[in-house]
């Protein structure tokens, strides 16, 4: 069995595959700093909770955004599943051509995702990651990593504007029943969601005109896209696997590769 694992600035989300079919999915918070042991334990826990063996892992995939866990992550997964992990970068051979600036400063989630967004659409796509950040990433017609829009999460706009406003307080982010709110926390969640589906309705609009690619098929993922993905027809298709997929997509490229 494989293990994919997304590291990402809030939760470490993971996925246990036996070939192509998710057997399970769940996360734990990226809570700095954890010892080796302490990522082991909670790992093997976690898998035997689910009635999965640790010992059936024979392998293990992992893309990260927060390189300080990095060290503890690794030297828990050989010392605790007696395998050397694969990490996703811009040098890896994923399929995708990272044609920016900086293709070294590209985060590893993005090529993933790629990756998944690509063996989706066949084509031109662009897709929507609504983590901490929301990002948006175009994918030629050539499987090449092309552009990217990067704006604060929805939950991190949250955040920042009840820990900035004193009278504000913190609230569950949903969708409310009308824009026109009457008592101040439906007016944040009016102005956190419609905001949202707003921004993502224009961005998706400019990236299309500006690249040409109007057709592109637009693939919503990450916990806030649900939300977003329901309210708006510029989304066509929302997957919260999205990431873990474009992993295994990954792994089994490099293995047939040798």
């Amino acid at each position: 069995m494989l293990l994919t694992i997304d590291v990402g600035n809030t939760n470490i989300t993971m996925g246990v595959f036996r070939e192509e079919v998710l057997l399970g999915m769940f996360r734990m918070t990226t809570k700095r700093p954890r010892t080796s042991d302490e990522y082991g334990f909670t790992i093997c826990g976690i898998l035997e909770h689910r009635g999965i063996d640790p010992k059936e892992i024979k392998a293990v995939i992992i893309a990260s955004v927060v390189p300080d866990i990095m060290h503890s992550l690794t030297s828990s997964i050989i010392k605790y599943l007696d395998t050397i992990p694969v990490i996703v970068s811009a040098d890896t051979d994923t399929g995708v051509k990272v044609v920016t600036d900086n293709p070294s400063r590209t985060g590893p989630d993005r090529i993933v995702n790629a990756v998944a967004g690509y063996a989706i659409a066949k084509g031109a796509a662009i897709v929507i990651d609504f983590g901490t950040a929301t990002t948006y990433d175009l994918i030629g017609p050539d499987r090449s990593l092309e552009a990217c829009i990067i704006a604060p999460g929805i939950e991190t706009a949250g955040r920042s504007l009840w820990g900035g406003a004193a009278m504000l307080p913190s609230i569950q982010i949903r969708k409310p029943d009308s824009i026109l709110a009457h008592d101040t926390v439906t007016g944040m969640q009016g102005g956190l969601v419609f905001g949202a589906i707003g921004q993502t309705e224009y961005i998706v609009r400019r990236m299309k005109e500006e690249s040409g690619y109007n057709d592109a098929y637009v693939i919503a993922t990450g916990g806030l896209g649900k939300i977003i993905a329901k309210e708006t027809d510029c989304i066509d298709l929302y997957d919260p696997q999205l990431t873990l997929n474009g992993l295994r997509m990954i792994y089994d490229r490099i293995k047939e590769n040798g």
